[in-house]
């Protein structure tokens, strides 16, 4: 469904966010014969509703109170597999997202999106960069950037989009370029599984409008899932990739060691595939380690928060463990404190528990998962191994276990949902304890 097919629509939403508050504004500038008649919430229904006229009702009540409308329109974080869902869909009640609606609009043309388990958002940051500073006119949205739905109206050579799981499991139409950057173990809690987390997840490949397909050649996983369908290759010793050089071009340097602007190994990756990505678009960029001199890196992804004689580094994005090994690896020959724990989702610390034992590195773990974290640890044999309560806790010990010139990391192997509202305040957290 296209956003202007909403002409005469009655119009449910459920839940909240830059994507609903958008999709509101923008039905009410655009199209004044459409209303939000009724606004769904899980948690309590707050005094101000989208669409100004809306009733607002609570998840019990949201199949009776959605009867009469034609669309639904959810936020990202409700899932497609709830039994409302369901039961909306057997009524015959369309579902879409604000993201579903305008990728229909613009049938995905000019459209470069950048998915997988992790990387995306630094990935897409780093190619609407790049393509910025060659001159052309684009725009970052989605997940990052501005809300997509913003985008009406507006005339970009090429729109730089992050997608995320929850936002491809029921779109119709596809961005015209696909970057998918790797594919681990996730969001299990919201999809049901973690196979069907990555079959939702990689049906954007066969989506129509898509035209070319770009893939981590170097993740066995993804590619012995879809690596037919792959026009073009990152990573894995094909076309752009990363070594001890720096990123390179079939063997050549393109962006050398020292000129990277973010560190690890994965970064360097992350690059390849932007690089990869504006390519396959129709967008190669040369000079790439000059346009990158002013890139600013993200916060909460391997950012230095401090430097007193011990560095302190906020990676609050990592919800994985292969995230944390990552950002493990991004630090070699450093003496490293791990900061891990989070929202359990039932991942598998084992490899995680064996890098720190090979690094020798110290663990402080935090609920919830900091335990289970912990156990991994000791029995794969490392070292100082501390559980606390709490943050504030686990800063205080990573302080008395931190030797002079020790690098103290805060990347959790797990979500933050369980004691914070995401990874933004968890990362915040970190950092105001850190400066203490």
């Amino acid at each position: 469904m296209k956003f202007s097919e909403l002409e005469g629509a009655r119009v449910g939403v459920w839940g909240a966010g830059r994507e609903i508050s958008s999709f509101a504004a923008q039905l009410n500038a655009r199209l004044p014969s459409a209303q939000i008649d009724v606004a769904v919430f899980d948690g309590d229904v707050p005094d101000v509703l989208p669409g100004g006229g809306a009733r607002g009702v609570g998840a019990a009540e949201a199949v009776g109170a959605l009867a009469a409308c034609d669309v639904l329109v959810r936020s990202p974080g409700v899932t497609i597999h709830r039994p409302e869902m369901a039961a909306l869909r057997e009524r015959g009640t369309t579902i879409v997202t604000a993201t579903g609606l305008w990728l229909a609009e613009v049938e995905g043309r000019g459209v470069l999106a950048v998915t997988g388990t992790k990387g995306k958002s630094t990935t897409a940051a780093l190619a609407a960069h790049l393509a910025r500073g060659a001159g052309v006119d684009v725009a970052l949205a989605g997940n990052i950037g501005v809300p997509v739905l913003d985008l009406l109206g507006t005339r970009h050579e090429l729109v730089v989009l992050e997608l995320s799981s929850f936002q491809i499991a029921d779109l119709t139409v596809g961005p015209q370029t696909v970057v998918v950057t790797n594919l681990y173990r996730e969001h299990a809690d919201w999809h049901g599984s973690t196979e069907r987390y990555a079959d939702e997840k990689l049906r954007v490949l066969d989506l129509p409008g898509v035209e070319a397909v770009v893939l981590n050649g170097g993740d066995e996983r993804l590619m012995s899932r879809v690596g037919s369908r792959a026009d073009a290759l990152f990573g894995g010793g094909g076309g752009y990739d990363a070594d001890e050089r720096g990123v390179v071009l079939d063997g050549e340097v393109v962006v050398a060691a020292a000129e990277l602007p973010l560190p690890g190994r994965h970064n360097a990756l992350n690059l390849a595939a932007a690089l990869a990505g504006l390519r396959a678009a129709g967008f190669g960029v040369d000079e790439a380690a000059a346009l990158l001199r002013d890139f600013a890196p993200l916060p909460h992804r391997l950012q230095v928060v401090r430097d007193d004689g011990v560095v302190w580094v906020d990676d609050s994005i990592s919800t994985t463990p292969e995230s944390a090994m990552a950002a493990l690896a991004s630090f070699p020959g450093a003496e490293l404190v791990l900061i891990a724990g989070g929202q359990d989702r039932g991942q598998d610390y084992a490899q995680l528990a064996r890098e720190l034992a090979a690094r020798d590195a110290a663990l402080v773990g935090i609920p919830t998962t900091g335990a289970r974290i912990a156990a991994a640890a000791r029995s794969a044999g490392a070292g100082t191994v501390v559980e606390c309560a709490d943050l504030e806790e686990a800063v205080d010990a990573a302080r008395a276990v931190a030797p002079a010139g020790a690098v103290v990391l805060l990347s959790p192997a797990a979500p933050s949902f369980d004691h914070f509202r995401d990874f933004e305040e968890r990362g915040e957290r970190f950092a105001a304890l850190v400066a203490r």
